[in-house]
């Protein structure tokens, strides 16, 4: 058996199963400025719409665990890969708003249960690796997103119709994804692997005092992800209204955060080890902070993009950091910090959309995007509340 298995082959398949989930819904970012165009919509309801699809993903946090252990990880992510490519198709074709809506509420809802399963399969090819590699499996998600990003831009930039391009996308993606689960089998059958924050549902009590630190972590994770929904969202709107760019252009802004997060990752482990979480932290605070300032206050295309760029590699550790803090926390089960953590993460993603929407019809999306100079202020002052990941020197063995 050991002759056939292979841990590179099945890190390799886990990796491009990363990249797959990262590019289904990239593509479509760089078109929301025409999309809202197309369908009239205002700031606020265009921030109720992209809302649509996390407010799903919520709905579908209790589903992955009795899945994947009734039909195993890979086929779970397999499956609800496909559900969610023919939701982007939908889309594509949607004729008017609410079908689109409903796209990305399918969207989403199979995207929460594609994450939790391809993290279950991540976590067994890493045991049977033998060394860490959660965190290039993270890196690979953001290059697949920046390269659906580029494609999406692309498409814009040449004017192919929305239904066609979606289309493409996610029937190449459907063939990547088999091909990255046939690459990424395990021999026999692998052990089950613990709950995780996406597979469990928060309930019951917790110790005294508990919420006191979950809070602030989760805090902290909000701040971080405010930057990817702004990413995601609000970049490309902001390059085309303010900056006075064209669509084509806009889609610009969406990569360079997520490009710029993931050589964040790859080199936040290094960093880590060498400067200590709590230090990674704040710095990636500041990054925040000044690139939302420059952002603001000099709406010029180059000075916006080098925003952007701070922007996205600030934001690169932060939420796992957050995670990691809450999965060291004294006096809980195991998984229960996290679980937490993740559900009011899951909360504030859900609001920030409208927040800014509505935000920026009342005074302006420049002023909106101030948040991300506060979110990044916020991250400087909760850097220490992951002081407890810190490894102890007896533990480096």
């Amino acid at each position: 058996m050991s002759a056939v298995f292979s841990p590179v082959r099945a890190r390799t398949g886990i990796s491009l199963f990363f990249f797959t989930n990262g590019a289904m819904m990239a593509g479509i970012m760089p078109r929301y400025p025409e999309i809202k165009a197309a369908f009239e919509l205002s700031n606020t309801a265009f921030g109720f719409m992209v809302a649509v699809g996390p407010i799903a993903s919520v709905a579908a946090s209790a589903l992955p665990a009795p899945l994947i252990r009734r039909f195993g990880a890979q086929p779970v992510a397999l499956a609800w890969t496909c559900a969610m490519a023919f939701a982007m198709m939908l889309a594509g074709f949607a004729p008017h708003f609410f079908v689109f809506a409903l796209a990305l509420a399918i969207a989403g809802f199979s995207d929460a249960l594609v994450d939790s399963a391809q993290n279950v399969h991540g976590v067994r090819v890493e045991d049977a690796y033998g060394k860490t590699i959660i965190n290039s499996l993270h890196a690979l998600w953001s290059l697949g997103a920046t390269t659906g990003g580029v494609v999406g831009a692309w498409a814009a930039s040449q004017h192919i119709p929305l239904s066609i391009h979606l289309s493409a996308v996610a029937l190449t993606l459907i063939g990547l994804a088999t091909i990255a689960t046939v690459l990424g089998r395990l021999p026999g059958n692998p052990r089950p692997v613990a709950a995780t924050e996406s597979e469990v549902t928060p309930s019951g009590k917790l110790p005294t005092g508990a919420w006191a630190v979950i809070v602030p972590l989760a805090l902290l994770a909000i701040a971080g992800v405010l930057t990817e929904d702004v990413a995601s969202n609000w970049a490309a709107l902001y390059v085309v209204q303010v900056v006075g760019a064209t669509a084509a252009v806009g889609g610009i802004g969406y990569t360079v955060m997520l490009g710029s997060q993931f050589i964040g990752r790859l080199l936040g482990d290094p960093a880590t080890d060498r400067w200590g979480s709590v230090a990674v932290i704040r710095m990636g605070g500041v990054m925040i902070a000044v690139g939302g300032v420059l952002i603001i206050a000099f709406p010029v295309l180059p000075v916006v993009m080098v925003g952007y760029a701070l922007c996205g590699y600030g934001c690169a550790t932060i939420v796992p950091t957050a995670y990691a803090a809450a999965g060291r926390l004294p006096g809980l089960p195991e998984g229960a910090g996290i679980t937490y953590v993740s559900w009011l993460l899951r909360m504030g993603f859900v609001a920030s959309s409208p927040f800014i929407g509505a935000v920026s019809d009342v005074t302006s999306l420049r002023v909106a995007l101030g948040l991300l100079a506060v979110g990044g202020l916020a991250i400087i002052y909760l850097a220490r509340v992951v002081r407890p990941t810190e490894p102890s020197p007896a533990a480096s063995a």
